[in-house]
């Protein structure tokens, strides 16, 4: 049977944020939690993920932009802070990312996982879509094959008559432009990826009534991301959509709602 994937993306991104998705996971409205390991409460917000039913798969949500890094990047974030992800994709495409620099950081970051978790994650993705771009595509590739084999990685391409049968599909066809190929290169090293991508909105419409549109013409292994959470933290650009987003999760039947869709939830 096909499945969803709803998988809540920045754990670690503050207590309130972790706090919330932990919760989630824990009444069933979470199959899948992306965590970003370079933020500093990471080694003691990932005791919340301990106990949780085990179809809940954990993974490694990489952030290479707007945060502070684990290594020293004096090429990629020279003030401390990494840049934007528009200036990242620019710079990928023109081929003046700081690779070496990268490589490194994402290293710490699978070290920073494995160290707390005692084991390597389960799927592997980036945050804002950066592991597909030029450059990191490769790095992530490599270091997935070597730490993490049996992980599967997040490609957001789908096909175009299933992106335009959902809401925003601007957005969603913008991150299949820069995913392509992620399939095919992943594969090409033995990993998996999910089969089909959605989640893209405006962070403010109603969480509710915009989530069971994600699901329209899924893949066999439909991957959703949300981003509920709670509590503010400066430089948040999307605060306002968290905890309406845990609100519209908290108010759905998940089960029923994939099953409408042919999809299986959570297993």
């Amino acid at each position: 049977m096909r499945r969803l994937i709803l998988c809540s993306d920045d754990f670690a991104f503050s207590r309130g944020v972790s706090d919330t998705i932990a919760g989630l996971a824990r009444e069933g409205k979470l199959n899948a939690i992306g965590c970003m390991t370079a933020m500093p409460g990471w080694a003691e917000d990932s005791v919340l993920l301990r106990g949780l039913p085990p179809h809940v798969e954990i993974g490694l949500h990489l952030t290479l932009t707007e945060e502070r890094p684990i290594t020293a990047m004096p090429g990629h974030a020279p003030q401390g802070i990494m840049p934007t992800i528009d200036t990242v994709t620019r710079r990928a495409g023109q081929g003046a990312l700081p690779l070496a620099e990268i490589a490194c950081e994402v290293t710490a970051q699978f070290d920073a996982f494995i160290g707390a978790m005692g084991r390597p994650p389960a799927f592997v993705d980036g945050h804002q879509h950066s592991h597909v771009l030029p450059g990191i595509r490769r790095i992530v590739l490599a270091e997935t094959a070597r730490r993490a084999p049996d992980a599967w990685l997040r490609d957001c391409t789908d096909r175009l008559s299933a992106m335009l049968a959902r809401p925003f599909r601007g957005k969603a066809i913008g991150s299949a432009y820069h995913s392509r190929g992620f399939r095919r290169d992943a594969a090409r090293l033995g990993l998996a990826t999910n089969d089909s991508f959605a989640g893209h909105y405006d962070f403010a419409r109603d969480y509710a009534a915009i989530l069971p549109l994600f699901l329209r013409r899924p893949g066999h292994r439909h991957l959703v991301m949300c981003h509920p959470g709670a509590g503010e933290r400066a430089g948040d650009t999307i605060a306002a959509a968290r905890p309406r987003e845990a609100a519209g999760l908290r108010a759905t039947d998940i089960r029923d709602m994939a099953a409408r869709e042919g999809l299986a939830f959570p297993a």
